[in-house]
C-alpha cells in the first residue's frame, strides 16, 4: 500500500536558474545536480492537495489543503539507470499534523503557516492564487492562464520540470532517504501573465534572497493528477 495518495491540482511552477554551487550543502549523498541544457534550476511551486489519504485513510480536516515549496532537481545512478528526483528546501502547508508527519517520518523540511488560495475564471482566462503568511505579511503567487490545456512537449523545459519521480532527503552527511512519487504525464496551461510577491530571504533563508529581484526563466501551470507517494527507503553510503 502506498504511504500517501492524493490529487495534486493546479501546480504553479516558477523556475529560476542559479549557480549549482549554491546547492552543494543541500545535496543528499549519492545524488548529483540534474541539469537541463546545462542550466541548474530551482522551482517555486504552489498547488493543491485534494482527497488526501495516508495509508488509505482520510484524516479529518486534512484532506484538502495548499502547499508551496521551493525545490531543486537531482539524479541518482542505480542498477544501470538514472533515477531523476527532487530535493525540497522547504515545504509550506497550513496543517500542523502534516508538518509533524512529514518531518518525523520522512525527515522533510515542512513548515506550518496560515495559507489561502483562489481560482477565478472568466470567458478568456483563469487566475490561480496561492498565499501564505509570514509574521504579518502575506506572500503571494498569482498566475493568469489560458482556458485550454495542452500536452507538455517531449524534451521541453516543462517536461524536465515535471518528469522527476523520486524525492531525496538529506538526513545527515552519510544517509539519504529516497521515496518514489507516481503520476501520469501532465498537461499544462499557458501563462498569460504572473505576479510574485514574496520575501524570499525571510521565507527560504539568506541563500535564496538573490531570487528576490531575479526574473524567472519560465512560468507555467500544470493541470496535475492523482499521485502516490511510496514508502521511503534509507540509503547509507
Amino acid at each position: 500500500m502506498s504511504f500517501l495518495t492524493a490529487n495534486w491540482n493546479n501546480l504553479a511552477l516558477i523556475n529560476y536558474e542559479i549557480n549549482p554551487k549554491m546547492l552543494s550543502k543541500y545535496l543528499p549523498k549519492g545524488t548529483e545536480i540534474d541539469l537541463w541544457n546545462n542550466k541548474c534550476y530551482v522551482s517555486l511551486v504552489g498547488f493543491m492537495f485534494n482527497e488526501t489519504k495516508v495509508l488509505g485513510f482520510k484524516i479529518p480536516f486534512h484532506t484538502n489543503f495548499e502547499e508551496v515549496n521551493l525545490r531543486f532537481y537531482v539524479k541518482r545512478f542505480e542498477n544501470g539507470e538514472w533515477k531523476r528526483g527532487v530535493v525540497f528546501i522547504k515545504e509550506i502547508v497550513p496543517k500542523t499534523a502534516i508538518t509533524f508527519i512529514a518531518n518525523t517520518l520522512y525527515k522533510e523540511h515542512y513548515q506550518t503557516n496560515k495559507m489561502r488560495h483562489a481560482v477565478n475564471k472568466n470567458g478568456f482566462s483563469r487566475t490561480f492564487v496561492y498565499e501564505w503568511k509570514n509574521d504579518n505579511k502575506w506572500n503571494s503567487i498569482q498566475l493568469e492562464t489560458k482556458l485550454d490545456h495542452s500536452a507538455i512537449e517531449l524534451k521541453s523545459e516543462a517536461e524536465f520540470i515535471t518528469e522527476h519521480y523520486f524525492g531525496y532527503t538529506k538526513c545527515d552527511e552519510n544517509t539519504t532517504f529516497e521515496y518514489e512519487v507516481t503520476h501520469p504525464r501532465w498537461e499544462q496551461l499557458e501563462v498569460l501573465k504572473y505576479n510574485i510577491d514574496i520575501d524570499f530571504e525571510k521565507t527560504y533563508g539568506t541563500d535564496f534572497g538573490l531570487l528576490q529581484n531575479q526574473k524567472p526563466n519560465s512560468v507555467f501551470l500544470a493541470k496535475g493528477s492523482k499521485i502516490t507517494v511510496e514508502n521511503k527507503r534509507k540509503i547509507i553510503l
